[in-house]
């Protein structure tokens, strides 16, 4: 009893050491919440850093999350992820290889230039040069993207493309100036231009990006002035600042806060199944892990039950497959591993590692996914298996896996576009190991002749069936070790209106306002 008190009352004084920090320093200070209380300025905590702010060389979910503020898309996809014109007012299929786009007239860029036909084919061009977004435009062909006018453009692709409407949702299709890009030449990434609902003013590494409205806005102009995203790594502290005012929306809020933040009457906790599957990856181009029975030991040794259940507390489920049940096409038939310490032993002697074996485990800075690697390390050395867990910044272990550097890894696929094609294409197919998404460097024949096929296959049914001998195969040869399926969980202030949650967690905040 002694010691709750005491840690209660040690609690009480970070929460108060903080506090006033917020009110006295530079990232939240007591300015920055009177500019919110005048409902100026909106301070949102990510989680954490973009890796860059050109949507074509990067593909993030952080990077993301302040893309979407800047740039926008021929389409996109509202939170319920239907498609919804956006910079294209209507668009039609004229043959199976080619769509055709009317822009809406009068859209103007940040520099003021309007934007034209010619910025959306100089976009594709561009973005089909980028590995880490061949996987989503690549199938364009962008070389012959026809303009009609100025504002009809008609896109073909290399072959029958059945995604290509989503594909066009993500950041890999968002449209930039071309005056901007050539102006700026290798400058560009730290002067962006798009036609979004904030311009972007200030990136301080490792502190913040700023961003203010863009008053020529298309559309329904953004109801704050200012936007500032400050990266806040640590999640405690990222929690506290939203309870004690530094910040009005806090990204990826833990289990073990949730309810204490939805019984603050100032704060509103805000949850929605994603699309994001987390997985323990081992790299299949090294010798311990090419044989498929080590990883499938791997997934037998481990008690994913009870690891999502320590970590995640109800915040996620056990995944069964790589796509989450709710993206169309799902193989709900799927049923995870199960816990068999003498099934993964048996494994391991018959792949010829009876007396163990030694790796690395690579995370980020992420909680949830340290306090996972702790407990896959201990339950690895049951059957003989010897982790060795390194936790690395999020940009360091990016430029890791694109080495394919790692030996273990444990890692999220964000399905941007709720389509079956973006959550399987890249992390599978042989032709993207590294930095095209395929982090585990996972090859089989016929799962890259199956995914290929996915891609041209127009019904739904067809498709469907497609991608189930696609997830049934994965399965079998453990490519990944499933691990959990996340909810998005934000907690914003409770006078903050009009917050719209996306599945694929990122999300606008043009629409966002302070109210009573």
């Amino acid at each position: 009893m002694f010691n709750k008190k005491i840690k209660k009352i040690l609690l009480l004084i970070m929460i108060m050491t903080l506090g006033f920090a917020i009110m006295t320093g530079c990232g939240g200070s007591k300015s920055a919440a009177k500019e919110g209380e005048e409902k100026n300025t909106l301070i949102v905590g990510l989680a954490a850093e973009p890796k860059g702010i050109d949507p074509h060389p990067v593909n993030d979910v952080p990077s993301g999350n302040a893309l979407v503020q800047i740039y926008e898309t021929l389409i996109t996809q509202d939170v319920d992820m239907n498609i919804q014109p956006l910079l294209a007012e209507t668009w039609k299929q004229i043959d199976d290889l080619t769509w055709e786009f009317k822009l809406k007239k009068g859209v103007k860029f940040h520099n003021g230039e309007e934007l034209k036909a010619s910025d959306v084919k100089f976009s594709f061009q561009r973005a089909c040069e980028s590995a880490r977004i061949g996987h989503i435009v690549g199938m364009i062909d962008a070389d012959n993207i026809e303009i009609i006018d100025d504002y009809t453009v008609r896109i073909p692709t290399k072959e029958p493309f059945s995604a290509l409407l989503p594909s066009l949702c993500h950041t890999g299709g968002m449209i930039l100036s071309e005056k901007a890009v050539n102006e700026a030449g290798e400058a560009y990434g730290e002067k962006p231009v798009g036609t979004g609902p904030f311009k972007f003013v200030e990136w301080k590494r490792g502190d913040s990006l700023i961003f203010e409205r863009f008053d020529d806005y298309h559309g329904e102009k953004a109801k704050i002035k200012k936007l500032v995203m400050r990266v806040i790594p640590e999640r405690t502290n990222r929690v506290i600042e939203l309870e004690t005012g530094g910040i009005d929306v806090c990204y990826d809020i833990g289990a073990n806060d949730i309810t204490r933040l939805e019984e603050n009457e100032d704060i509103e906790v805000y949850r929605k199944i994603s699309f994001s599957t987390g997985y323990l990856g081992m790299n299949c181009l090294d010798d311990k892990f090419k044989d498929a029975r080590v990883r499938q030991a791997v997934n037998y040794a481990l008690d994913v039950d009870a690891m999502v259940n320590s970590v995640l507390k109800g915040v996620g489920t056990v995944a069964k497959g790589p796509l989450t049940p709710n993206v169309p096409g799902a193989n709900l038939e799927l049923k995870p591993y199960g816990h068999d310490i003498e099934k993964a032993k048996q494994l391991l002697k018959e792949a010829g590692f009876e007396n163990g074996l030694k790796t690395e485990l690579w995370t980020n800075e992420n909680k949830d996914r340290i306090n996972m690697a702790e407990i896959i390390q201990a339950q690895l050395k049951e059957v003989g298996i010897d982790v060795e867990v390194k936790i690395l910044e999020w940009g360091a272990m990016l430029e890791g896996l694109n080495n394919k550097e790692h030996e273990m890894l444990i890692l999220g696929w964000n399905n941007s576009t709720g389509d079956p094609d973006i959550g399987l294409y890249a992390p599978f197919h042989s032709s993207k190991h590294g930095k095209g998404g395929n982090r585990v460097c996972y090859t089989n024949k016929r799962v890259d002749e199956l995914l290929d096929l996915g891609r041209k296959t127009f019904d739904t049914e067809k498709r469907n069936e497609i991608y189930y001998e696609v997830q049934e195969i994965i399965y079998n040869e453990a490519a990944w070790g499933l691990l959990y399926n996340k909810e998005v969980v934000l907690g914003a202030k409770k006078n903050l209106k009009g917050l719209k949650v996306w599945p694929n967690n990122k999300h606008r905040f043009d629409f966002v306002y302070f109210g009573e």
